[in-house]
């Protein structure tokens, strides 16, 4: 069910990865004195607790240390853990209402079968931080935040997958940072900008990869493709365990229903970053 259940995965997704560019996260951080990077480091981190820079560079993975290292510990000496993720919680509801997702119709049973992936995915949680540290969060009270947050677990399990992944191929968090921008190249500007590597560390990186045969200049080989879609296969087994208890059947139906979530978070714009 592995094809299955990315479609599940890939549909349900924007309804939890808006949160990274609606301008409601930065405005609820602002409150609580953080910048927009300070507050995305804190505020995904925040399940963890008062949590070091090293922590979240060793989970976060792709990220340049220092900017991690300017943000945190930092952060906590303007707001706790706790405040963070209420914050974080009150600029999810916002946005998921400015895009009427509280609207769409059978929010319920997409969400019973998103929550019921999510719970199970506990019994697999050996090895994966970010998903055990979000997962013992309580779940909140509105339904449209259960949602977002039943696809938060789930895409923190399929995450810690992915990393682990990357790391026994050998690919470091800045690697990944440029295969992925190889492949995308609309998105090349904006990982460079957010991940903040230094030219000399990437330029380095990238001529590692291109002795690996995995790019030609700043683009895919036919082995970089071929490699990279092995990286996104063993991921996507991975995270069939939190849907497994689904079966195919539900699975399926859970990506059909949420379909509709997904497409009123991309058509009401929550995909673009907040500028």
């Amino acid at each position: 069910m592995r094809e299955t259940a990315r479609r599940a995965w890939r549909r349900l997704e924007p309804v939890h990865s808006m949160i990274y560019f609606v301008p409601e996260g930065p405005r609820h951080y602002a409150e609580l004195g953080l910048d927009a990077a300070a507050g995305y480091f804190a505020s995904r981190s925040a399940a963890f607790g008062r949590a070091s820079a090293e922590l979240v560079i060793a989970t976060f993975y792709n990220f340049n240390p220092g900017l991690v290292r300017m943000a945190l510990p930092a952060a906590w000496e303007k707001a706790t853990p706790e405040q963070v993720l209420e914050a974080r919680l009150a600029a999810a509801g916002a946005a998921l209402r400015r895009a009427g997702i509280d609207r769409i119709p059978r929010l319920e049973e997409t969400l019973a079968l998103a929550r019921r992936a999510a719970e199970s995915a506990v019994d697999h949680a050996h090895g994966r931080p970010l998903f055990a540290a979000h997962a013992a969060l309580p779940w909140p009270d509105e339904p449209i935040l259960q949602l977002w947050h039943a696809q938060t677990l789930l895409r923190e399990f399929r995450g810690d997958g992915h990393v682990a992944t990357l790391l026994a191929e050998g690919v470091s968090g800045l690697d990944a940072i440029i295969l992925h921008a190889a492949d995308d190249q609309k998105a090349s500007g904006f990982l460079k900008f957010t991940r903040a590597w230094p030219k000399e560390a990437w330029q380095a990186a990238a001529e590692a990869l291109q002795a690996r045969g995995l790019l030609d200049g700043e683009t895919l080989t036919p082995e970089g493709r071929e490699f990279r879609q092995h990286l996104e296969e063993r991921t996507d087994t991975l995270a069939v365990p939190a849907y497994a208890a689904l079966g195919e059947r539900d699975c399926a139906e859970l990506a059909d229903l949420a379909r509709p979530f997904g497409r009123a978070v991309v058509d009401a714009g929550l995909l673009t970053p907040a500028r």
